[in-house]
């Protein structure tokens, strides 16, 4: 059974850091393009950085510069590290492999797996 978990979420003040991690049992990051997406309440689904097979990353504009997606596929461990955070990046973030999503600003495809989320607030 594959399961995505989340960790690392919480409050923070605007312009502070966070770092989200997302360890995986069941699969293998080394096969799937992983990443994340968030949702602000009333707000559409975003993707938010995307890490591909061969290590090629991409990002929401919104976070480029800010934002930094990496992953451990020994430890088959995924990381968003977030920094110079904003009171607009609030918002439930979900880890996210899948075998055709490979872009940050692609849809994710019908396959796939997310994790349960975990909520980032920022505050001004």
């Amino acid at each position: 059974q594959v399961q995505l978990v989340e960790s690392g979420g919480g409050s923070v003040q605007a312009g502070g850091s966070l770092r989200l991690s997302c360890a995986a049992s069941g699969m293998t990051y080394s096969m799937y393009c992983v990443g994340w997406f968030r949702q602000a309440p009333g707000k559409e689904r975003e993707g938010v950085a995307a890490i591909d097979i061969s290590g090629t990353t991409s990002y929401a504009d919104s976070v480029k510069g800010r934002f930094t997606i990496s992953k451990d596929n020994a430890k088959n461990t995924l990381n968003l590290q977030m920094n110079s955070l904003k009171p607009e990046d609030t918002a439930m973030y979900y880890c996210r492999a899948d075998p055709f999503w490979c872009r940050a600003g692609a849809q994710p495809s019908s396959f796939g797996y997310w994790g349960q989320g975990t909520q980032v607030t920022v505050s001004s």
